[in-house]
């Protein structure tokens, strides 16, 4: 389970260090992916200014072919598009999912926002079916918030 107040601590150390949101964001998904064995596939989408496509920033896993994700696409799009997270405990049973690998059971996908501003998201893939709780969700906002933060004054 990852520790999630430790690294939001180390999120602003590094934003205090002078890191931008790049460094930010990989530094994150690479604690996520580490953090816990259910966590298959960690990724980091930003949503383009157009506000109409997801691209895919780093990840840690297996390759994808999914780089872009259309708004309203797939698990990562609907969250988006429904500006709500989501968390699939059965991938196969999501109208319109968008396969990385046939061996992916369950899905979450947090969004990186400041209010209703969305910059991007957290996609997590579980080879594991119901693999995400609800403090698993919480968690992982506590340190899509920190980003949001850098993101939104990086904009400014």
């Amino acid at each position: 389970m990852i520790d999630a107040r430790a690294v939001v601590t180390e999120l602003q150390e590094m934003r205090e260090d002078g890191h931008l949101s790049d460094a930010l964001l990989r530094y994150a998904a690479r604690r996520l992916y580490d953090s816990d064995d259910r966590f298959d596939w960690v990724g980091v989408y930003l949503l383009t200014d157009d506000r109409l496509e997801l691209w895919l920033h780093n990840y840690f896993g297996a390759a994808t072919e999914h780089a872009k994700v259309p708004v309203g696409e797939g698990v990562c799009g609907t969250a988006v598009a429904h500006g709500a997270n989501q968390n699939v405990p059965d991938v196969t049973e999501f109208d319109g999912y968008l396969s990385c690998s046939p061996d992916v059971k369950s899905e979450l996908v947090v969004l990186i926002r400041a209010g209703s501003e969305i910059y991007g998201q957290f996609d997590i893939d579980s080879n594991q079916a119901d693999a995400f709780a609800n403090q698993d969700e919480v968690a992982i906002q506590m340190i899509a918030d920190k980003l949001a933060e850098q993101l939104a004054r990086e904009r400014r």
